[in-house]
């Protein structure tokens, strides 16, 4: 299957200043246009298939200044959750609520005042993922390598959706601003293959030519080389 990498947009007004932006229209401070730009550097040598985006436009923000020759495509499905009464708000408020507990301890019961439920949005946000990864894998071949900007809590659900681990211990999963998280699906799991990575070398996500695989094939020795091959893209 196709790899892909989920950018997190940068770091924004409402990230510095402590607040919940949820679907606000909030934008990138000078921080998170630095930060876009510096990832556009490291994703330079990647070769992307195919480019989505949640609606939002810090996220639109962090593709023009990363990617500018891109054409990214709207994905509601990544759309940040909808955090309802709460968005707009500090941060150091909302730890008062009772409800806040309940958000870092049992998330998968939480549904937002007048928004949305945490399961409901880590549902559409993996099935928006993981429609996309087949069509792009049928399109343009098991190699392909396709990016999709969002959201911390989106991408921390995402993820724990790929290690088989329940919504409840998502908090422990970091996405920063400008972080790239990478995830190979296979038919037997999913693999993930770089979690939060803000300085890293992404070019070795590229995969070797053709004949440069066949000369180096031998037996799988390793779970993920029968999985599907993540151990050769980490």
């Amino acid at each position: 299957m196709a790899t892909l990498l989920l950018l997190r947009h940068g770091r924004t007004t409402a990230n510095a200043d402590g607040g919940l932006a949820g679907r606000q229209p909030v934008e990138l401070d000078d921080t998170g246009r630095a930060q876009a730009t510096a990832v556009g550097e490291r994703l330079r040598p990647v070769p992307l298939a195919a480019v989505v985006t949640s609606p939002l436009i810090r996220c639109r923000q962090t593709l023009e200044l990363a990617l500018p020759q891109a054409e990214p495509v709207v994905e509601d499905g990544l759309i940040e959750c909808g955090y309802g009464a709460w968005e707009g708000q500090p941060l150091k408020k909302l730890a008062k609520e009772p409800l806040w507990p309940v958000v870092q301890q049992h998330p998968s019961a939480v549904v937002f005042p007048e928004g949305e439920a945490m399961a409901a949005m880590a549902a559409r946000a993996v099935t928006a993922v993981r429609s996309w990864d087949a069509r792009i894998t049928a399109e343009h071949g098991p190699e392909a390598i396709w990016l999709a900007c969002s959201h911390g809590d989106v991408i921390k659900a995402i993820v724990a959706d790929a290690l088989g681990v329940h919504l409840d211990q998502f908090q422990r999963i970091v996405a920063d601003p400008a972080s790239v998280t990478v995830i190979r699906y296979t038919a037997l799991r999913p693999f993930l293959v770089r979690l939060n990575d803000t300085g890293g070398d992404l070019a070795a996500l590229v995969p070797p030519p053709a004949k440069r695989r066949r000369r180096a094939a031998r037996p799988a020795d390793s779970d993920a080389a029968v999985g599907g091959g993540a151990g050769t893209a980490g």
